[in-house]
């Protein structure tokens, strides 16, 4: 009695915090700016990251050439070269440096998302079919390749030893990141703290790289504002992440996976692990080493029905109000409020 009796305040005391950081995430217009209307404020400097992105892939090979036009063509919402390019922005201007760290970042993020449908052996990625589906894996692989040794020589375009580092190591902290998960999924490690470790690593490092990198354009290395961002970027992965996780919980064919396609590849996320400990029983089914659709739904099932859902969306509202506070030594600027508004966006986003 007294176990259910923890968690029940403690579920409570989460779905008060939830209902009050969201009535303030609601409140005006200012900091839901949409993404487009970001994006159209950085129209320019965005055209001119992908143009050097489009120039920079290019190659004498026809092969390579289509299937990089190709995939191109659908850019996403490009929230990381953002980053970048407001950060800089926030500092003082963007310069031709941020535009080739933005462009090198980008296309190191997409290396890692070609790598890893082959990983997944992923037909479809937000609805677009994947590299290695409609080419093979052969080619994703060799592609993804190219896109890494590109970002490479991107970062050295800054002149920047800085810049150049991040990028090398953000590239090791995203491998460390999935080697992480294979590890925690296989041995099965289920404590938040290994779940935001992992998520630091495989998520977070991206958007903090990306703010470094937009530091480092205009000369800012270290100091409390270069701290402020890092922490900020910080934050926002742990959210995009978190918000991503809980997508897998409920049935919607935008997001490009089935329901429980973390949990069919191991992958224990927040949701589940606040509830695992109220059942003894549902923690030995998700140690089992594969699990059943219909025990993937109870899994699911379970996680909803105990505040899974709620504890998730009151952890980013916990840290969403911080990371407010982490950028309260910036003055009131376009730039700041734009960067706010990105973070709005990811946590309240539908897809």
């Amino acid at each position: 009695m007294t176990f259910l009796f923890f968690w029940t305040i403690k579920f409570q005391v989460f779905y008060v915090t939830l209902q009050f950081e969201i009535s303030t995430l609601r409140l005006g217009n200012s900091e839901m700016t949409s993404v487009n209307e970001i994006r159209s404020s950085l129209r320019e400097p965005l055209d001119q990251v992908n143009t050097l992105i489009g120039r920079s892939l290019h190659s004498a090979n026809p092969l390579m050439n289509t299937v990089i036009e190709s995939y191109l063509s659908h850019k996403g919402k490009q929230l990381r070269p953002m980053m970048v390019l407001l950060t800089a922005r926030l500092l003082g201007e963007i310069n031709g440096k941020a535009i080739a760290g933005a462009a090198s970042i980008e296309i190191l993020h997409n290396a890692s998302l070609i790598h890893d449908d082959v990983v997944d052996n992923s037909n479809l990625r937000h609805g677009q079919p994947t590299i290695s589906a409609v080419w093979d894996n052969h080619i994703a692989v060799l592609v993804g390749d190219f896109f890494v040794s590109t970002s490479l020589r991107l970062a050295m375009q800054t002149e920047s030893f800085s810049v150049v580092e991040t990028i090398a190591s953000l590239g090791r902290l995203l491998s460390l990141g999935e080697m992480d998960q294979i590890y925690n999924a296989r041995y099965h490690t289920l404590t938040e703290e290994a779940y935001f470790e992992i998520i630091s690593h495989k998520t977070a490092s991206l958007f903090i790289s990306c703010v470094e990198m937009g530091c480092y354009c205009c000369g800012v290395k270290e100091g409390e504002k270069f701290e402020a961002l890092r922490e900020f970027a910080r934050i926002f992965g742990l959210c995009f992440q978190i918000k991503d996780d809980i997508f897998d919980y409920f049935s919607d064919p935008a997001v490009g996976k089935p329901t429980g396609n973390d949990l069919r590849e191991g992958k224990v996320t927040l949701p589940l692990l606040h509830a695992l400990p109220l059942s003894e029983e549902m923690g030995e089914l998700v140690r089992k080493e594969q699990l059943t659709d219909s025990e993937i739904a109870t899994l699911i099932d379970f996680a909803k029905t105990n505040g899974g859902i709620e504890y998730a969306e009151a952890t980013l509202a916990s840290l969403h109000a911080r990371a407010r506070k982490v950028l309260d030594i910036f003055p009131d600027t376009p730039a700041r409020e734009a960067l706010l508004s990105l973070l709005a966006y990811i946590i309240e986003r539908n897809y």
